[in-house]
């Protein structure tokens, strides 16, 4: 039975951020997908959607470290980039605009890969790993136009989502549990002679 797995890189990242749950930034995402298999499926891919940050040096290393550890060491994780929109804010209070950068196109891309993985027959089971309400949708087509596939959603760190509880087959908790055993290696090899290391800041 193969398995694909979506992760919404943004939701599970405010999760652990939410818990303060830095020393799990450094995740082997491919290994918790694989910790909720069952007997006779197999993870084929992990389909990985997030958005690089702006405007921040010492953070956008971190990540690209993390995505290049990631993609080194998993070399069927698929990883698909949204983009950030500026947008112009007043503050209510003071009167003082300023530009704040939101996050877009992460649920968007990863519905389109659901869907069209459904439709190629690429996955029997896709796990999802979201709290987001917004992939509602993609969930209901998938259970309406192919009967036989099931979507089952694993909810990150202090996210849920009643309505996505109702929309999939079935749901589960990332428990801390899983979480420590799913670290990546503190070096990761990247390139022949070439490392990255984990953020001393994650540990």
């Amino acid at each position: 039975m193969k398995i694909i797995c979506y992760i919404d890189g943004f939701n599970l990242y405010h999760g652990l951020r939410t818990k303060g749950w830095r020393k799990y930034y450094w995740l082997d995402l491919w290994a918790l997908a694989e910790c909720f298999l069952r007997p006779g499926q197999t993870l084929v891919e992990v389909v990985y959607c997030t958005t690089l940050i702006k405007n921040d040096p010492p953070d956008q290393q971190r990540q690209r470290d993390f995505i290049n550890a990631l993609q080194a060491h998993r070399n069927r994780l698929k990883v698909v980039y949204g983009h950030y929109l500026a947008k112009r804010v007043t503050c209510f209070r003071c009167g003082s605009q300023y530009t704040r950068h939101e996050e877009k196109m992460t649920d968007v891309n990863l519905a389109c890969h659901l869907l069209t993985d459904a439709m190629d027959d690429r996955f029997d089971v896709a796990l999802l790993v979201s709290g987001d309400s917004d992939l509602v949708p993609p969930v209901q087509i998938v259970r309406e136009r192919w009967s036989t596939k099931r979507v089952i959603v694993l909810f990150p760190p202090n996210r849920q989502s009643d309505a996505l509880k109702q929309a999939a087959n079935g749901y589960l908790n990332i428990g801390e549990d899983k979480l420590k055993r799913c670290l990546l290696p503190p070096q990761v090899e990247v390139a022949p002679g070439k490392h990255v290391r984990r953020p001393p800041e994650w540990a």
